[in-house]
């Protein structure tokens, strides 16, 4: 989306120009100040502040544990820390399903505490409301249709969705109806190129990928798995772009030996006294235990 990197900040406008264009919007999940720093030096559109951050950050094994203010506090480092990307912040378990009502306090907070530009919601279904809701008090709204974390369970776990015609025709009219509820942009998650393919072209919005495909009009990877952080089992649309795992623990095994071998700190990591202090000090009584 180059074009659009010259203007002062990244809006869901944009996005969706950005389509219209031709323009590929890159996007990443990332949830901290010095991570969404280094996204937006190397040109990032957009930043979603993804309850992935559940797994990743947080140490549970599922998204549905994070809360509205563990997201809000993530929503906020980031927000604080760039300028130009949009940032989405991912609605968490609990904070939309209720009601029309819970779901527009929610997203309030998202944006006026946390500072997002928008905020991302899964599944269509019951969510078609919610997100007419959040869009009728003027917050931009992002989809998300095919394998969505928070009903992994729902969906027979962390698989591939849209193998078969008739689910992938219901993906289809997910997205269209989302598009219709007022989203400016829709991810779609783990569902077969082809399938994807055909939602992008036959929806007015940006389509944002994560294993679906080259034909998406943006894609999105979460920090942990492009840069080589994640450790345990990998999605297959993962693509590693660094082993920062390895470089990591090699540096930390490094640091321990000289810990333990006292070759660290050296004497250009100490600090000195001031001039002619040294020498008063020596000559002083010494503590007594």
């Amino acid at each position: 989306m180059a074009a659009d990197q010259q203007a002062k900040r990244i809006t869901p406008f944009h996005f969706v120009r950005a389509k219209e264009r031709g323009d590929v919007i890159a996007m990443v999940t990332a949830y901290d100040a010095p991570s969404a720093r280094l996204a937006e030096t190397a040109g990032i559109d957009g930043i979603l502040v993804g309850d992935s951050a559940a797994m990743t950050v947080l140490g549970h094994d599922s998204t549905v544990q994070i809360t509205v203010d563990e997201m809000l506090m993530l929503t906020r480092a980031v927000s604080r820390s760039v300028f130009k990307p949009l940032v989405v912040a991912d609605m968490p378990f609990g904070s939309f399903q209720v009601s029309d009502e819970e779901a527009v306090r929610h997203a309030v907070r998202l944006v006026k505490e946390g500072g997002a530009g928008a905020v991302k919601l899964e599944g269509a279904g019951p969510t078609l409301t919610r997100v007419e809701a959040i869009v009728g008090v003027g917050i931009p709204v992002m989809g998300h249709v095919g394998l969505t974390p928070q009903s992994a369970v729902a969906l027979g776990g962390y698989r591939v969705q849209g193998r078969r015609a008739r689910d992938a025709q219901r993906l289809c009219d997910e997205a269209l109806a989302l598009e219709r509820a007022g989203c400016f942009a829709v991810v779609l998650e783990a569902i077969p190129a082809v399938v994807a393919a055909r939602i992008t072209a036959s929806v007015k919005i940006p389509t944002i990928g994560i294993g679906a495909g080259l034909s998406c009009d943006g894609q999105i990877l979460v920090w942990h798995d492009l840069l080589g952080l994640t450790t345990g089992h990998v999605p297959q649309f993962v693509k590693r772009y660094a082993e920062l795992s390895a470089l990591a623990r090699s540096a930390l095994e490094s640091y321990v030996a000289d810990v333990r071998g006292r070759t660290f700190p050296e004497p250009q990591h100490a600090y000195e006294m001031a001039e002619g202090e040294k020498e008063h000090f020596e000559l002083s009584p010494k503590l007594k235990p």
